[in-house]
């Protein structure tokens, strides 16, 4: 005899919490990239200094992650279909994904680029080059401050914020190496913090792909393992036999999915019995998202299904 339980408690798929205020926080945050970006590539032409380039590199990719992160929360409020059953909830984590990766790409640029900056150093002007990076400072402050209040379980937010992060930092850089230059005539100054900036750039761009890429491959999240969950289930159920076929993975951040087959005694109420399972993954896992089948005198898959000896 075979029973299949299916069992979640997703109130609303398509209706995080937060969406609404994310979309509208990035959204805003778009808006002031982009206008830093156009006065820091005129202030970084005007002025030759790489760090100020960098920065409004930084800042069009930033420009771009943005409206990714739009794009992508305005999918996950989309309804669930026939063909996308869980709507597009893994569309913020795979925009995370993309933001990480861009943000890898401008810290090996702008590691290069200083490379060959300090072998060749270019003539600086100070003045407009400290102006522009006290404009984007300030910019970058509110820019953190509008994101810096959503979600920190939403990758996505997550990614944009550690954007901005960088282009703040960026401006700090340039901000310190026009006061060196000024003060000093050390142009090497530009290059060197530019690269400080982009080795911070790289860690945080490494820990957003590799946190979204586990959500995408479909692994178990850090805090769970399968054979542990596996091993203790049938401690906590007194009908329950022997838990197998056990998967845990997350839809999302905070969104954790379980499936396994469960073998119980077979007098035992199966109804009770997935009740009782049911609660114990919730409160002791915190896993809502559930599917079970029942198995009792025989398994679906035989090799996979151990038999408790004392039953």
């Amino acid at each position: 005899m075979h029973g299949h339980r299916h069992d979640h408690t997703f109130i609303d798929h398509h209706h995080g919490p937060g969406d609404g205020s994310s979309g509208r926080r990035l959204t805003q945050a778009l808006f002031v990239v982009a206008l830093v970006m156009v006065a820091e590539v005129v202030g970084g032409l005007i002025s030759g200094s790489l760090a100020l380039l960098a920065d409004a590199a930084h800042m069009a990719t930033d420009a771009f992650a943005l409206a990714l992160a739009v794009v992508a929360v305005r999918l996950k409020a989309k309804s669930p279909g026939p063909r996308h059953t869980f709507g597009f909830r893994r569309a913020p984590v795979l925009a995370a994904f993309v933001n990480g990766i861009l943000l890898f790409g401008v810290a090996l640029w702008i590691v290069v680029e200083a490379a060959d900056r300090f072998m060749n150093p270019q003539p600086i002007l100070a003045g407009p080059m400290l102006a522009i990076a006290i404009v984007g400072l300030v910019a970058n402050l509110f820019t953190l401050w509008l994101l810096h209040g959503g979600d920190s379980h939403d990758l996505n937010l997550r990614g944009a914020l550690l954007h901005v992060l960088g282009d703040l930092l960026g401006s700090v850089a340039a901000i310190v190496a026009a006061i060196m230059i000024w003060f000093t005539g050390w142009t090497p100054a530009d290059p060197v913090l530019s690269v400080l900036v982009a080795l911070l750039v790289l860690g945080a761009a490494w820990r957003l792909i590799r946190s979204s890429a586990l959500i995408l491959l479909e692994s178990a999240p850090g805090d769970l393992d399968g054979e542990t969950i596996a091993a203790e289930m049938p401690r906590h159920v007194a009908a329950l036999q022997s838990v197998h076929h056990l998967h845990v993975w997350s839809l999302a951040p905070k969104e954790v999915m379980l499936t396994c087959h469960a073998r119980i005694d077979a007098v035992a109420d199966s109804d009770a019995v997935l009740a009782e399972m049911r609660l114990v993954l919730r409160d002791r896992w915190a896993i809502d998202h559930v599917t079970i089948e029942i198995e009792r005198e025989r398994c679906a898959d035989h090799d996979a299904c151990p038999v408790n000896p004392a039953a």
